[in-house]
């Protein structure tokens, strides 16, 4: 229970700099997966565990992506601007969430006794994408974000990780909220969510 309350605190910090686009977001993304590990692994969601790991190293590849990956203006790299996702990386962005959903789901059924392995699996593959897309700073992660906190509140709350549950309820409101901050961040674009 100390640990899920922890993991709660952090992610709602998480969550706040995550939606004001503040590089100390990987921060947390570095904490939270070491506390969620625990967590998810002593209740049984085995590929929950295992993205955790893909967390810690991808919250290093986007804070040096999100400080460093802008180009460079006079010999000084530029922060990465929040942009617009492309029709051809969306469609590697969804053969990869299909093609991950299969893997895991095929890992879990033969090798783990999860009682969810294909709402594990989902939101486990989604959330792979969606961290990648994150970490491109593609305002369109948010819609990825979406989906996979309404899918998981209601799978850890079925689970009895009642304040994750809470957590991806928050999650599911914030990135709704979040998509349509980010729109208006983009660089030239003051489009909001309905005008896309």
């Amino acid at each position: 229970m100390i640990l899920e309350i922890l993991g709660f605190s952090i992610g709602i910090l998480y969550l706040w700099w995550e939606y004001h686009a503040d590089r100390r977001v990987w921060l947390a993304s570095v904490i939270m997966p070491m506390i969620s590990m625990w967590i998810y692994f002593s209740k049984g969601l085995y590929a929950d565990f295992s993205i955790n790991i893909y967390y810690l190293v991808i919250a290093f590849y986007g804070f040096i992506a999100w400080t460093r990956g802008g180009g460079k203006e006079k010999h000084k790299k530029t922060e990465l601007p929040i942009s617009h996702i492309t029709w051809g990386v969306t469609g590697l962005c969804v053969a990869a969430s299909a093609l991950l959903w299969w893997l895991i789901w095929l890992l879990l059924t033969r090798f783990t006794d999860s009682t969810v392995p294909v709402a594990d699996a989902f939101t486990t593959a989604l959330s792979i994408v969606g961290m990648w897309m994150m970490a491109r700073k593609y305002a369109e992660q948010w819609l990825v974000w979406i989906v996979v906190d309404l899918v998981s509140a209601g799978l850890y709350f079925y689970k009895g990780i009642y304040f994750y549950s809470g957590l991806y309820a928050i999650y599911t409101v914030v990135a709704c909220f979040g998509y349509r901050k980010w729109l208006r961040m983009i660089p030239g674009n003051n489009r909001m969510c309905g005008d896309n």
